[in-house]
C-alpha cells in the first residue's frame, strides 16, 4: 500500500535525499525544508521503495503538499 509524504508546514524544499526507487526506512530523513529560516527535516513515514518525488529542490511548499509516495 502507498503512503504519501506530505508538508508539515509553509517553506521551501532545500534538499532531497531520495529518488524514484530508492529503498527507505521508517523516520530516515528524506528531504530538508526551510520555514521561516530554519531547517526541518522531513522523514520517511514507513519503510519500502520511494515510488514518486513529486517536488525539486527549491520548490515553495503549502501546508499538506504532496511530496512523495512510497509503497
Amino acid at each position: 500500500m502507498a503512503e504519501e509524504v506530505r508538508a508539515p508546514m509553509v517553506g521551501k524544499i532545500v534538499k532531497i535525499l531520495v529518488k524514484p526507487g530508492d529503498r527507505v526506512e521508517e523516520d530516515q530523513e528524506i528531504m530538508v525544508m526551510e520555514s521561516m529560516k530554519l531547517e526541518s527535516s522531513i522523514f520517511a513515514p514507513c519503510s519500502g521503495v520511494v515510488k514518486e518525488i513529486k517536488v525539486s529542490e527549491g520548490d515553495r511548499i503549502e501546508e499538506d503538499d504532496l511530496l512523495a509516495v512510497i509503497e
